[in-house]
């Protein structure tokens, strides 16, 4: 196995949003000197001209003698099963295999990889921007070098943890995974209201855009807790403050996300069963 720092050759396998994301983030941070990319539909255009990537429509076509640092896995749940065995060839303690693939639990993979290296990893859509942040877990075989290299490619597309308890992807599902839909949900109910309350409807969504993404920044950078920086901006006896005592109800939103990560969770055991 290569040092983390060393040259290194990556396969990925699936080039859709999440892959071309990986990749280009990987070839701006100059992850590894080749890669070799199994994608049927072809290369997408903004990558069909870099020296760099060798593109292949299947697995057959890959270099005979080619034994790569990483096999990452970035295609739909609904095929990973037929695609799997396709790569087995490489199960080899040199090898990492790294599974962005939601639902698909580590035994699930190694049912088709054999004893091998393998990281299952929870990521999520602000990824495709590089802002997202994605959690990994990893089988026994896992090497502390791999790991390193795992960093490494994750960081291509934002911040990255781990967990050493699989069971616990289900919850990281149900809060950062499924997260985004939530916030996304929740601009499209701000600027509803707004527009309800009176406002165009064109200045009611920039407005409810502006603050939910300001605000997510504020509270990356700030050095304070949500709860404090909730607190600063909530006066006795205010505007800020009749709106919380609704959204604070019993019946209100805490109680409605508590809820619904909860299904989120359930969901995510009943699927990876």
């Amino acid at each position: 196995m290569r040092g983390p720092a060393a040259p290194c050759r990556l396969v990925l396998v699936g080039c859709g949003k999440m892959g071309t994301a990986m990749l280009r983030g990987w070839l701006a941070g100059k992850a590894a000197d080749d890669f070799f990319v199994v994608e049927p539909a072809g290369a997408p255009p903004e990558l069909s001209g870099t020296d760099r990537i060798s593109w292949h429509k299947a697995p057959d076509s890959l270099p005979a003698d080619l034994i790569p640092d990483a096999v990452v896995f970035a295609v739909k749940p609904q095929i990973v099963d037929v695609v799997l065995p396709g790569y087995r060839r490489w199960a080899r303690p040199e090898t990492l295999f790294l599974s962005i693939v939601a639902g698909k639990t580590i035994r699930g993979l190694a049912r088709h990889l054999g004893e091998a290296a393998i990281v299952r990893t929870m990521p999520n859509t602000p990824a495709a921007i590089g802002r997202g942040i994605t959690v990994a877990c990893a089988n026994p075989r896992v090497t502390r070098e791999q790991r390193q290299l795992c960093d490494r490619l994750l960081a291509a597309i934002g911040e990255s943890a781990w967990v050493e308890d699989e069971a616990l992807l289900d919850p990281v599902t149900a809060v950062s995974g499924s997260g985004p839909a939530y916030v996304f949900l929740m601009i499209e109910a701000l600027a509803g209201a707004g527009e309800t309350a009176g406002l165009p409807a064109d200045l009611a969504l920039r407005l409810a855009l502006a603050t939910v993404a300001g605000s997510g920044e504020l509270a990356r950078v700030a050095g304070e807790s949500p709860r404090q920086l909730r607190e600063n901006v909530t006066s006795p006896g205010g505007t800020t403050r009749a709106a919380l005592d609704v959204l604070m109800a019993e019946d209100g939103l805490v109680a409605l996300i508590s809820r619904a990560v909860a299904a989120a969770t359930e969901r995510s055991r009943e699927l990876a069963g």
